[in-house]
């Protein structure tokens, strides 16, 4: 697996389309998610295309004229990379390869490309390196130009393999032996947990740039990387907290994202098992995100996937103080007051008032904002856990004093 490299920003286009699933606003929407991935990735996006059309061309993604348009664009303005904002099969990869005649990539190869360079650990290279083996292997078939089937002749004849299917083994038995090795970082990362003991195990979940580093630090006083890039933690770090006098245990888990590659959520199932074993799920929000609710339902989704859609959930509203309703005018009869006029008061009378008594809580992590508020509701939670475990244990632990929190910073 090949690292990559510093380099200067690579000039990148991003093609996407508009179909009766997709209209031109959750186009434009994952069009601009697609250029902050590509600019994580080490990428400069100069152009955007965009097409309507009933459903993809099974051949070349876009119709014939639009594809024109991006090969003229992208010989007149010595463009070195064509992003798709959705999958491509390994036919149209090709296709498309040979018509622009540069590096053509979808949001999967991406996604992939960014946690190659964000894996730290063993486990993380180990799991994205399968993720990268299993989507390779369906398009191996013309990614390199000495993979031609073996021609007959003197030397040539008799039992044997073309080089296709010899490449195609390769990269099987290289599937094999990272599931193995997986399987074994998995027993190991088992016993971590078991060691653990019994101590209530709550984890931060939310998609990816939400800011749950950024509150790791703040809450337990430690040095998680945190980055305003996309997928800036993929490690997953656990460290222990104590909020007044009550000891547990933290996690910061890799963040989630829409149309996240299936491969990613196979092989980093391993990875997700902090999420799966915790006590309490604490789902961090950026607030201030025009399509937080899609980003909320994306992670549910994911939550679903991997069994831990039952869990008790605080929702975690981060990044107030960027929180900017858009400006309306109530004078102008012809616009019609929506969700993206609401003030923070207004959204908490919403859907957000039902999510359960104290589960909703607005805070921000960067400036410190509400944080006694979440620290008491968290201390709460966690202490009804403990005290169901342990319940010997609950004259240990009186009700959050504020007071004292100030002589514990």
């Amino acid at each position: 697996m090949l690292e990559k490299k510093d380099t200067e920003l690579e000039k990148a286009v991003l093609i996407g389309v508009v179909t009766k699933d997709q209209d031109e606003d959750r186009s434009k929407e994952y069009l601009d998610e697609l250029e902050f991935l590509t600019y994580t990735a080490g990428g400069e996006v100069k152009k955007r295309f965009t097409q309507k059309m009933d459903m993809p061309n099974p051949k070349t993604f876009l119709g014939t004229g639009k594809m024109e348009e991006v090969r003229q664009y992208v010989e007149d303005n010595d463009i070195s990379t064509a992003i798709f904002d959705d999958e491509l099969s390994a036919s149209q990869e090709r296709n498309i390869s040979k018509i622009l005649n540069i590096k053509v990539l979808d949001r999967t190869n991406l996604i992939l490309d960014i946690f190659a360079q964000r894996a730290q650990t063993s486990s993380a290279r180990t799991q994205v390196e399968l993720a990268q083996c299993e989507y390779l292997l369906p398009r191996l078939r013309g990614m390199w130009t000495h993979l031609e089937r073996q021609k007959g002749g003197i030397g040539m004849r008799g039992p044997g393999e073309t080089e296709i299917e010899t490449d195609r083994r390769i990269v099987r038995d290289k599937i094999a032996l990272l599931k193995a090795k997986i399987k074994t970082i998995d027993k190991q990362m088992s016993v971590q947990r078991g060691n653990r003991g019994k101590m209530v195990r709550v984890a931060l979940v939310g998609y990816t740039n939400v800011g749950k580093s950024t509150l790791m630090n703040t809450i337990s006083k430690s040095e998680v990387f945190a980055e305003n890039k996309l997928f800036a933690t993929l490690d997953t770090t656990v460290r222990k907290v104590v909020i007044q006098n009550l000891p547990f245990l933290l996690t910061d888990t890799v963040g989630f994202i829409r149309k996240l590659p299936t491969q990613l959520v196979e092989s980093f199932k391993s990875t997700l098992d902090e999420v799966r074993e915790a006590d309490l799920l604490l789902h961090v929000v950026d607030i201030s995100h025009p399509n937080f609710e899609d980003h909320i339902a994306s992670v549910n989704k994911i939550l679903g996937e991997i069994d831990s859609a039952d869990k008790p959930v605080i929702m975690v509203f981060n990044k107030i103080d960027a929180y900017k309703p858009e400006p309306f005018d109530a004078s102008n009869l012809q616009e019609e007051r929506t969700k993206e006029h609401y003030t923070l008061a207004e959204w908490k009378k919403t859907w957000m008032n039902r999510v359960g008594e104290d589960n909703a809580l607005f805070i921000s992590a960067l400036n410190k904002k509400n944080l006694e508020d979440f620290k008491k509701r968290v201390y709460d939670e966690v202490r009804e856990i403990h005290v169901t475990r342990f319940p010997y244990n609950h004259f240990l632990y009186p009700d959050y004093d504020y007071e004292n929190m100030g002589e514990e910073e």
